[in-house]
């Protein structure tokens, strides 16, 4: 089965080849990515690297993490999944949320108001 690791505290100049360099001696990788920005193309730092091996990508968490790349130590972790955070939140807190939000809209109306007021004191 294969594992997924993040990277984070990568160099900028850090791209997608020199990430699999980096992390190629620990086993065969499945797939490597580094997370750049939509607009510019930069990247943000950080990535991730898929081991098709879970052996091998536990010995690149334990030999990689706070590795020095070009004067930055790394973080290297267990990658987790996005949708487990969702999944995380108990169904309550959601139900609790839709009314902070109808609140925040009912708050909003008076603000809206006010300055109508301030202008037919000025007229």
């Amino acid at each position: 089965m294969s594992k997924r690791i993040y990277v984070g505290n990568l160099p900028w100049s850090v791209t997608k080849d020199k990430l699999d360099e980096l992390f190629s001696s620990f086993g065969e990788i499945e797939e490597s990515l580094v997370v750049v920005n939509k607009y510019t193309g930069r990247s943000r730092g950080f990535g991730f690297v898929t081991f098709k091996n879970d052996a091998d990508a536990d010995k690149a968490l334990a030999e990689m993490n706070e590795k020095e790349v070009e004067g930055r130590n790394l973080s290297v972790r267990e990658a987790k999944p996005m949708r487990e955070e969702s999944e995380e939140k108990p169904k309550e807190e959601e139900a609790e949320e839709k009314p902070k939000e109808e609140e925040k809209g009912s708050e909003e109306k008076p603000k809206e108001e006010q300055p109508k007021e301030e202008t037919k004191e000025e007229a």
